[in-house]
């Protein structure tokens, strides 16, 4: 058989999300896409995942022909593009270290390492909506659950730093062996696992700054006891960094945990000090009218007055919070009172017919929610960048979301140390 028409990338990548030809279809349009992203390196690696993924979808199209791996390979090959025609954030042109992304959301950690150099060979992210802003954004689709021993085997060998926000699961047999065994069945173990198979240069992963104090301090212990002793990286102590303090107006602090191999000699690193750069919400703000849809209903402003006060009247300091123009904005989070924290003043709606299903009337004071695009702002994501999701997966993406400037002032010195010791060249 030979193909008459080109199978278009869209085809390739659009049908697999529809239909799930295979069970390992989630493998196969990551590996495909990676495949195409890495066409100077690492091709072998994906190549094999890459062909299997294509044929399963040529078989659909062509379903009465029968479509072998070396027809599948020449289908792919007419696939070798550039990606930057398609994705918004390609890599750079000329590389100087690679990396991997791990609980990738939807790449905040790439958008920085990118823009020092960085080339990403390997991505993974379980959640599918944050696939699909990620893929639009990147080029590739991120393999999924990590914790599987076949997305863990598609990791290439010799890159030169591992990033990860992994979440913080409570370890249930924290603080018995303070060890490597003690981190099974947490998503930090997982991380440990590819660390030790891998052994990468240096690594850098961000968790909420509650972690310092969870299980009474006996997680971070257990967590720098296997980086240091059972994986042998030098780990300076964790720091907890404000991205009010690099440039964003948000007032969002996270621990970042950085580590180097041991035997690269590396022992002295310094965390990033804060800028003097002051930023507001202001800075951030739409320039242009919001839709009357992020405004609240008068009834459900009572609702949250009403909510405040009785909390205030026991001496807690819950409700809703509306930030000033001059003002920083509180963490944006997934859930929760993340947008009624971060309620802004806006006067410049003349139209105040609401377009979804409301209780009451639109309020005239004035009171909204911020947009998705001024929670990806407050992150430090470019206006280019793409949101193809609804405004509830937005929010959830975002607030999940490192602030890329902190990242990207962290990785810096990261890479001035390795190129200090002639561990990376650039």
């Amino acid at each position: 058989m030979k193909l008459k028409e080109k199978i278009s990338f869209e085809e390739i990548c659009g049908k697999t999300y529809k239909i799930r030809v295979i069970e390992t279809a989630d493998t196969g349009i990551a590996a495909f896409t990676h495949y195409l992203s890495n066409q100077n390196e690492e091709l072998n690696f994906y190549k094999k995942l890459a062909i299997e993924h294509v044929r399963h979808a040529l078989e659909y199209k062509y379903p009465d022909k029968r479509i072998s791996d070396s027809i599948a390979e020449s289908a792919l090959q007419l696939l070798i593009f550039d990606m930057k025609k398609l994705a918004p954030f390609s890599e750079p042109d000329k590389s100087t270290f690679k990396f991997i992304d791990l609980f990738a959301g939807i790449g905040g950690f790439r958008l920085a390492m990118q823009s020092l150099g960085g080339k990403c060979v390997f991505t993974s992210e379980w959640d599918e909506q944050a696939k699909k802003t990620y893929h639009v954004n990147f080029g590739e689709v991120p393999f999924g659950d990590i914790t599987k021993d076949e997305i863990k085997n598609c990791i290439p060998d010799n890159f030169d730093i591992l990033c990860a926000g992994f979440p913080c699961q409570a370890f249930s047999i924290a603080g018995r062996r303070a060890g490597f065994e003690d981190t099974r069945g947490t998503l930090f173990f997982d991380v440990a696992e590819i660390l030790k198979r891998k052994k990468p240069k240096a690594f850098l992963l961000e968790n909420v700054k509650g972690l310092r104090n969870h299980d009474q301090g006996k997680t971070l212990k257990i967590i720098l006891s296997v980086l240091r002793d059972d994986l042998n990286y030098y780990v300076p102590n964790p720091q907890t960094l404000n991205a009010k303090d690099f440039g964003v107006p948000q007032n969002r602090e996270r621990i970042f945990i950085v580590g180097f191999r041991k035997d690269l000699g590396i022992s002295d690193f310094s965390y990033p000090e804060p800028l003097n750069n002051q930023v507001c919400f202001r800075d951030i703000k739409e320039t242009s009218t919001v839709s009357v849809k992020y405004y609240l209903s008068d009834r459900y402003l009572n609702t949250l007055k009403a909510h405040k006060k009785r909390h205030e009247t026991k001496g807690n300091g819950f409700g809703y919070e509306i930030i000033s123009d001059d003002g920083i904005a509180n963490a944006v989070v997934c859930g929760g009172m993340g947008r009624e924290r971060n309620l802004v003043y806006d006067n410049r709606l003349e139209d105040f017919t609401p377009i979804t299903n409301i209780k009451g009337e639109v309020n005239r004071q004035g009171i909204r929610k911020m947009t998705p695009r001024e929670w990806a702002r407050l992150q430090g994501f470019p206006d280019s960048f793409k949101i193809p999701v609804a405004d509830a997966s937005a929010y959830k993406q975002f607030g999940n979301s490192v602030a890329v400037p902190v990242v990207q002032a962290i990785a810096k010195r990261i890479l001035d140390v390795l190129r200090r010791n002639n561990a990376i060249n650039g």
